[in-house]
């Protein structure tokens, strides 16, 4: 009997294992599929984005340069802008739903990249052809290095898949991986709050580190709200699970707290500073934590890890690069009162004449440094004269006024 059924039972398992072997590549090709639907609407949401941004700043500049008396919002280019705007985070949101998170958040290098190409091309200072290359050429480099590990990210990426059900959620928050995690993470974030509040540590990397570890919950949630909201539309319905909306209400109240925290860095310190150290420190937070919450990098082999952090590091070299070559902003500072003075320009309509500072470039706010001033309006020096005495006991006065010519 045993003879017998043996044959029968090999016939039976064939198939299954057959099956088993051929789900396997189908399973591959799809989740590879996903990737790349994944990176192609986050590149396209930072790209919209950041041309949405450029528009709304191109028409606060052409508002500010004439006599234009209508407010900002009651222009068509305001208003596109806010539309491209609204659609490039729509993108980004979507595209967590179909690619790994630790894959979707270093992708964000791609709004960098536009900005400079667009800053330079679209809205930028005026130069000369001869200074170009000395003024641009670490802008290049830097998209070019932020293009080259943007393609290395998309090509090493993480590769896990799976749906984003009420239960998985549930499951993943409360493994205890994701909860060490939780707790060494609020620890850091309560203790970089006390040194931020309680002892005035106003340094940049504090503040874009507790805009990095709420950016890092943030991420979370979203990936979570998003896949719940694509997996209902397939039909298989998720919103009637409580975790979906303690997932919407920490995805509204971690960004709105980054975004309190990004306004206070951008009162302290300059723009190009807050884009490279919030892009390293915040991509970092969100890749730990889609490793540890969604277990990215699960059944990844050494190689393809260790071409991912080499891909992360030639992108963080480029935005490096790129704002670093953002020439920075030198705020007006009047230095001497010129009431008594006819003829000086005012900075406000009710405000006080003051000399302009010949130092700062045109910027957009700033008086324009002009060349060919009069000289009268040249700031002019008093050289000190030591006194010396005489034999005779007669002083000399202890300074005078010499003339100088302009080109003195």
């Amino acid at each position: 009997m045993e003879g017998g059924n043996s044959p029968n039972l090999q016939l039976q398992q064939l198939p299954l294992a057959t099956a088993a072997v051929s789900v396997q590549p189908h399973t591959d090709s799809f989740s590879y599929k996903e990737n790349l639907i994944g990176a192609l609407l986050a590149i396209f949401g930072h790209l919209v984005i950041s041309i949405a941004l450029n528009l709304q700043k191109y028409s606060h500049i052409r508002l500010a340069g004439s006599k234009d008396p209508r407010a900002y919002f009651k222009t068509k280019t305001w208003w596109c802008g806010l539309f491209l705007l609204v659609l490039g985070e729509l993108g980004v949101f979507s595209s967590y739903a179909f690619a790994p998170l630790s894959l979707i958040v270093p992708l964000s290098a791609v709004s960098v990249i536009a900005s400079a190409i667009i800053g330079i091309i679209f809205i930028k200072e005026k130069w000369k052809p001869k200074d170009f290359l000395r003024r641009y050429v670490l802008s290049f480099v830097g998209c070019g290095l932020a293009i080259v590990g943007t393609y290395l990210l998309i090509t090493f990426g993480p590769n896990s898949h799976e749906k984003m059900t009420g239960e998985n959620i549930t499951r993943h928050l409360v493994s205890w991986p994701f909860l060490l995690y939780m707790l060494v993470e609020i620890i850091i974030f309560c203790l970089l709050l006390y040194f931020y509040k309680e002892k005035n540590a106003n340094y940049i990397v504090v503040i874009l580190l507790l805009v990095a570890l709420l950016g890092s919950m943030t991420v979370v949630t979203v990936k979570a709200v998003a896949g719940m909201i694509v997996v209902s539309i397939q039909g298989n319905l998720q919103l009637d699970y409580p975790i979906f909306y303690i997932m919407l209400v920490c995805m509204i109240a971690t960004a709105t707290f980054q975004a309190t925290f990004l306004a206070q860095a951008s009162q302290l310190y300059d723009s190009s500073q807050i884009a490279s150290i919030g892009y390293i420190l915040s991509t970092t937070a969100a890749i730990t934590a889609g490793a540890t919450f969604y277990l990215d990098f699960t059944g990844e082999d050494i190689l393809h890890i260790c071409m991912f952090a080499l891909g992360c590091l030639i992108a963080f070299l480029g935005v490096f690069l790129i704002t670093r070559n953002r020439k920075k902003s030198v705020p007006f500072e009047p230095y001497i009162s010129m009431d008594a003075m006819p003829g000086m320009q005012n900075m406000h309509d009710k405000g006080i004449a003051v000399q302009p500072d010949l130092k700062a470039s045109f910027s957009y706010g700033a008086l324009e440094n002009n060349d060919n001033m009069p000289e009268i309006y040249t700031p002019a020096t008093l050289p000190i004269v030591q006194e010396q005495h005489g034999s005779k006991g007669v002083s000399a006065p202890p300074y005078r006024v010499l003339e100088h010519s302009k080109k003195e």
